[in-house]
Parts: structure tokens; C-alpha cells; sequence
């Protein structure tokens, strides 16, 4: 998941509901708070499953306006790449939720499924701020979340192969890369790199990334302690949307 607020990123395992509560503050006695959640925060479609119901819930005190829009989705070196689309249609585009009221939103695929990759789009729930009170002299800053969309081909089901390595990129820094050569996504929560025998971790971190079929990423960790030997094998845990992935790494010179 991608929430943006003042260009702040933050991408998250899966989770069955998402509250989210962002203030904006100036001077004291000045402020703006806008609070809405949606269900789910990940949507999946596919020949079968066409169309997937959203559920934005008001859970502040005011009324809120929400926009919704989709892009297509894609990624290179590692960045994610936005495009405008037409492919997925989501109705209504706005509306106008109560306080404790939620606003149902279909999301539909508007074209046929790949026959063997996995497409990928993004669905952008934005916050529009109501026009400011007489006399407020605080900040106004839109919430928007950005949910991932995918669409399973329609030939088998969408299986990321993943390629890892990893290189010492400079002192006291390994560089892990993956390549996920399959045809559907991963979502890397966080991973860690061990050596031979050992429980306690010689490298990790929080990564909270997703690799899209075809594509690739790269993580610098720092070490926390020198490796033995050149050319060490060490042993690579990672916690994803697809479950515990453990690997075994060669570690290679820079």
C-alpha cells in the first residue's frame, strides 16, 4: 500500500482493514484533520472475479470527499512507474461520505486478462479538503492512499521465481539484489542474512517493497560484523506476502 501525504511512503503486509488519521498542524488552534479507512487494501481480479467491491469508511466528525482514480502500474530499476489507464474502471469516480457512514466502489477490469503475466495497476483514494473556514490560518494537507491491483492471467496462476544475490558494495556494506523472473508479484516485508550456524542476523532490514514480474531490486544492508571468509555462503530469510522465503547466497567481491 501506498500512502502519500506530503510525499510520505508507506507500504505494509497484508492486513484485513486499515485505519488511517492524518492532523495537519500549524499554529496552535489552527488545524485541519481529515480520517478515513478502506477494506481491503490489496484487490485482486481476474476472468472470474471481474469486479471487487471497496469500502471507504468516514470515521471522523465531519463529511468527507473522496476521489478515486487508476494507474497502471509498472517498475523500472526498482522505481515505480505510473501511467494514466483506461483498463480499470472504478464507479462512483467521487462521492460524498457522512460521519460514520462508508461509500461502496466497484472496481472493475475493463479488458482481458494477459495470457500468462500477472498485470498490475494502482488505485488511488485521495482526500479532497474542504474549503477553509473564515479566519483559518493552519496548514490543508490531502490524505491519499494508493492500493495495488492485480489481475491474475488467464493461464494458470501469477508465481513470482525469485534470484537472489549479493556483493559487498562497499566497507561494511553487502548489497542483496533479487530478480524475480516469474510471472506474477512479491512483496518483501523485511529480510535478513546469517552465516553458516548462526542464529543471530549478520545483516538486516525492513524493506517493505514490491518486486513486479520481470523487474528487480536492490537493498544495501549494513554488516554487523565482518565476514570470516571470501566468497562466504550465507543464509537469507525474508518474510513476504507469499510466505517465509529462505535461501542460500554466495556472498561475491565488489
Amino acid at each position: 500500500m501506498l500512502l502519500t501525504g506530503s510525499q510520505t511512503r508507506l507500504s505494509l503486509p497484508a492486513l484485513l482493514r486499515y485505519s488511517l488519521l492524518l492532523l495537519a498542524l500549524a499554529a496552535p488552534g489552527s488545524s485541519w484533520a481529515g480520517s478515513f479507512q478502506v477494506n481491503p487494501i490489496r484487490i485482486d481480479l481476474s476472468s472470474a472475479k471481474r469486479v471487487v467491491a471497496e469500502r471507504v469508511t468516514n470515521t471522523g466528525n465531519e463529511p468527507v470527499v473522496v476521489q478515486m482514480s487508476v494507474m497502471a502500474w509498472s517498475q523500472d530499476s526498482g522505481k515505480n512507474v505510473l501511467t494514466p489507464t483506461r483498463e480499470i474502471l472504478v464507479s462512483p469516480p467521487i462521492a460524498t461520505i457522512p460521519p460514520g457512514k462508508e461509500q461502496i466502489v466497484r472496481v472493475g477490469l475493463r479488458r482481458a486478462p494477459d495470457p500468462q503475466r500477472e498485470l498490475s495497476y494502482r488505485l488511488f483514494v485521495r482526500e479532497v479538503p474542504p474549503p477553509p473556514k473564515p479566519g483559518f490560518q493552519g496548514l490543508q494537507v490531502a490524505l491519499r492512499i494508493g492500493l495495488p491491483i492485480f489481475v491474475q492471467p488467464r493461464q494458470g496462476q501469477a508465481k513470482p521465481v525469485l534470484v537472489w544475490s549479493a556483493r559487498l558494495s562497499a566497507p561494511g556494506t553487502i548489497q542483496l539484489s533479487l530478480e524475480n523472473r516469474g510471472t506474477g508479484h512479491i512483496q518483501i516485508s523485511d529480510l535478513k542474512l546469517s552465516q553458516s550456524g548462526q542464529s543471530e542476523p549478520i545483516a538486516q532490514q525492513d524493506a517493505l517493497a514490491y518486486v513486479l514480474a520481470g523487474q528487480s531490486r536492490q537493498w544495501d544492508l549494513a554488516l554487523k560484523k565482518p565476514l570470516r571468509e571470501k566468497n562466504e555462503r550465507l543464509s537469507l530469510e525474508a518474510t513476504t506476502d507469499a510466505g517465509r522465503v529462505q535461501a542460500e547466497i554466495e556472498v561475491a567481491d565488489q
